[in-house]
């Protein structure tokens, strides 16, 4: 199936590309490793060896008749889930496992990939829902959970806003943890039936890493335990900065009030 070097290359370059997409949409070191490996075999490799770390793809590749070729690749990732793209790239792996793309055509189904995004109005429906339903759990009013829904369609707003930046998770959860927070507060000063700490527990579940916690505590417990232990520390600081910027904004509410 790989008749060239040059080919060789280029599926190589393929499935790096690959790693990096599925890093970056928030998968666990453990699929991506295994994903990389399944389509070196369909490619017709006779050994895969890959090494992935959240900042780092290392890849081997051997097939018959070729010397073994190695390329390693510096990933540059927030890895904040993107279930859209996670699912686009799975349907993709598992139709080449089955039966394999050209390489072109492989190489413009992962650029298409990416430069795809979840619908605005899809994330927007979930963010209100949750957020509203959330507040209202923890023993808001429907009031309450209204509020909190309508902070959720900030969050998304700013959160679109700041991915056009260069500000990092940590930073983009302290900036819009203080601004929504601060909103809270004076919307709770106004309006006196409103209870500011159920709002704030809706809002607060859109912004907490719940996810990769949860990746990276699997990743240490399957064994990856640098990527594990990165991940994790990464989440703590995502986590502190959140509630930091809470903590500032009912602070300053409470000096004004």
């Amino acid at each position: 199936m790989i008749d060239s070097k040059a080919e060789q290359s280029d599926l190589l370059d393929c499935l790096l590309r690959m790693g990096d997409l599925l890093l970056d949409a928030g998968a666990e070191i453990s699929r991506v490793e295994d994903t990389l490996s399944r389509l070196g075999t369909a490619y017709g490799a006779m050994r895969t060896d890959v090494f992935v770390i959240t900042s780092m793809i290392s890849m081997t590749m051997e097939f018959p008749g070729f010397e073994a070729v190695t390329e390693t690749r510096r990933i540059r990732s927030d890895g904040q889930p993107d279930f859209y793209r996670l699912e686009k790239l799975n349907n993709l792996s598992r139709s080449c496992c089955t039966e394999p793309l050209p390489l072109e055509e492989l190489h413009q189904n992962l650029e298409h990939v990416a430069s795809g995004r979840k619908p605005l109005y899809a994330k927007l429906i979930g963010s209100v829902l949750a957020a509203g339903a959330f507040a209202v759990f923890f023993g808001g009013t429907m009031l309450d959970g209204l509020v909190s829904a309508v902070f959720a369609v900030a969050i998304c707003f700013l959160q679109e806003r700041l991915s056009h930046t260069d500000v990092k998770p940590v930073g983009e959860n302290l900036i819009i943890s203080l601004l929504i927070g601060l909103g809270v507060g004076i919307a709770a000063t106004l309006l006196k039936p409103l209870h500011m700490d159920m709002i704030l527990i809706g809002d607060i579940m859109l912004l907490i890493p719940g996810l990769a916690m949860t990746n990276a505590i699997r990743n240490m417990l399957v064994g990856n335990t640098i990527s594990g232990v990165v991940r994790l520390a990464e989440s703590l600081m995502w986590a502190a900065a959140l509630a930091g910027g809470i903590m500032v904004a009912l602070t300053i509410v409470n000096y004004l009030h």
